[in-house]
């Protein structure tokens, strides 16, 4: 296929112009650090950043649900009655991932049981909603995950969806500190528990389809993480391990479902 044809296909424009918008937003962060903005001027602004697949699912709506409403389609996203089941599960999950991380790591918790810590704990928690879960999920779950699983099975789906996702971080890699072999080292860890997640968000989002669920996920993934205080590649190297044992479990328990059927979603429009 000519790369001129596969440029003009909507979901081949959408990580294009995902990235294309996190980039962008990322140098006029870099630019207005050199001019000296206020660190709350940065701050929103990285939170824009964040919102950039949804900006760029947003540009290319016409595209993509031809004679379609916005309200509409992010509505019918919500509309599925939520399994608590689906969630109970979920959310075992990931405390026993984080619990493990830090036990085996010997991190301690990034908060005080106190006052200050708590409120500190909550500005975590929403802070890091607005700048991840809430900005990505629509773009990459509520689009382009559905838009994939129409024409290759679940597995496949969340296994790109994955490696297209987790390369969409790939500026923040660069802000993370790390140089040399520990940038290598971080680097591949994050790849490693970016393909589990997605394949856990892709399994239970499929049982519940409802965008609740991949929010919940990524949200818990960030804010567990954010809460083991020590090195942070000591904690990242159990947690991209307990995220990879977890997908592989899935798939080992119930390959019908991820490995050969094809999830035909119906279209939202």
């Amino acid at each position: 296929m000519k790369i001129a044809t596969l440029i003009k296909k909507p979901f081949v424009r959408f990580v294009l112009l995902s990235n294309l918008i996190f980039w962008l937003f990322l140098a006029i962060i870099g630019l207005s650090m050199m001019l000296g903005a206020p660190e709350g001027v940065l701050h929103g602004m990285e939170i824009v950043a964040a919102w950039s697949s949804t900006f760029a699912f947003l540009i290319l709506f016409k595209r993509i649900v031809p004679g379609g409403k916005i309200k509409d389609y992010v509505k019918k996203q919500f509309e599925p009655r939520i399994k608590i089941s689906v969630i109970v599960v979920v959310t075992i999950i990931q405390i026993l991932i984080f619990l493990i991380a830090k036990g085996f790591s010997g991190a301690k918790l990034s908060f005080a049981f106190s006052l200050p810590g708590m409120g500190m704990f909550i500005f975590t928690f929403i802070d890091l909603l607005a700048r991840g879960s809430l900005g990505e999920e629509l773009g990459w779950r509520g689009y382009a995950l559905n838009e994939l699983q129409k024409k290759v099975s679940p597995l496949k789906a969340a296994l790109m969806i994955g490696v297209l996702w987790g390369f969409w971080h790939t500026p923040l890699w660069f802000f993370s500190g790390y140089v040399g072999l520990e940038l290598l080292q971080y680097s591949i860890l994050f790849m490693i528990a970016v393909l589990g997640i997605s394949v856990i968000m892709t399994v239970f989002y499929n049982l519940n389809h409802n965008l609740i669920v991949p929010i919940l996920i990524h949200q818990s993934f960030n804010f567990l993480l954010a809460l083991n205080q020590g090195d942070l590649l000591d904690v990242l190297v159990y947690t991209a391990i307990g995220y990879g044992f977890v997908a592989l479990a899935l798939i080992a328990i119930n390959p019908k479902q991820v490995l050969y059927n094809r999830s035909r979603m119906t279209e939202i429009a």
